[in-house]
C-alpha cells in the first residue's frame, strides 16, 4: 500500500471514533499543564496547606461555637452600655 502521512492517519482514526460511538472529549477550558521548578512547587504547596488549615479551623470554630451555642456579639467598649454604670452622681 502507498505509505500515509502521519495527518491522515490521524484523521481516519478519528473518523473511525466518530462511526463507533458519540462519546466525545469534553472541551479544554484550562491551559495545558505546564513544568514547573522545585521552588515553585514547593511555595504552591505551602500557600495550599495554610489555606486549606486556616479553612479547617474556621469550620472546627464554627462547629464548636454551635456545639456550646455561643452566639458572637458585636463589642463596643466605648459605646453607650460601657457608659451607663461609670456615671457618677453628686449625693449632695
Amino acid at each position: 500500500g502507498s505509505p500515509i502521512t502521519t495527518e491522515e492517519r490521524r484523521l481516519r482514526e478519528k473518523k473511525h471514533l466518530n462511526d463507533i460511538t458519540a462519546a466525545r472529549l469534553p472541551p479544554l477550558h484550562h491551559s495545558p499543564a505546564k513544568l514547573l521548578s522545585i521552588e515553585e512547587s514547593i511555595a504552591i504547596q505551602i500557600q495550599q496547606k495554610e489555606a486549606y488549615e486556616e479553612m479547617q479551623a474556621k469550620v472546627a470554630a464554627q462547629k464548636l461555637a454551635e456545639r456550646l451555642n455561643i452566639k458572637m456579639l458585636r463589642f463596643e467598649p466605648e459605646g453607650e452600655a460601657s457608659m451607663q454604670y461609670r456615671e457618677v452622681r453628686d449625693e449632695d
